[in-house]
């Protein structure tokens, strides 16, 4: 029994290994979109803690901005060559999205600090998020995009050597 729970496991553990940081990509795309669409659109449930939380801006102008920033670093997490800012501003966001565990410690915890309320619980979670982000960053390394411009480079040499045969040829 072991030795095939061993066996499916490996088997699952190598193809994630392979594209878990690509699913964790579209999975924190997909969530960046999905809320920053439901704040553009004023239906997001999150709507009256971002109120109270920046209470010195007009909301009904903050929020659909906040919204459009989110689909923003939803659709960088996407483009490849656009990751590295997108995950400045992604950790700059989750920075911003903690600060009612601080100012709204009512709205956050039943008992502070180990009894959050839902909306405790829907700010705690983010650390997933951000955990989610540095794994990203970890990929979408130097060396990685350093790597995407060599090959980048060696397809266009490869092509201009291709015509320059093609027309020796000629």
């Amino acid at each position: 029994m072991k030795t095939t729970f061993n066996f499916f496991y490996f088997l699952l553990s190598d193809k994630i290994g392979k594209h878990g940081v690509s699913l964790m990509r579209i999975a924190l795309s997909i969530i960046y979109i999905w809320f920053g669409v439901l704040k553009i659109f004023g239906i997001s449930p999150a709507g009256d803690l971002v109120e109270k939380t920046v209470f010195w801006f007009k909301p009904e102008f903050f929020i659909p901005i906040l919204g459009v920033c989110e689909v923003f670093i939803g659709l960088g997490l996407l483009i490849r060559k656009w990751i590295p800012k997108t995950i400045l501003l992604l950790l700059l966001h989750m920075t911003a999205t903690l600060t009612p565990i601080f100012i709204l410690q009512s709205s956050c915890f039943e008992i502070f600090p180990y009894e959050p309320t839902l909306t405790g619980q829907y700010i705690i979670k983010n650390l997933v998020l951000v955990a989610g982000a540095l794994v990203i960053s970890g990929k979408y390394n130097k060396d990685y995009y350093t790597a995407m411009c060599l090959k980048k480079e060696q397809q266009k040499f490869a092509a201009n050597l291709q015509t320059g045969n093609h027309q020796i040829i000629k």
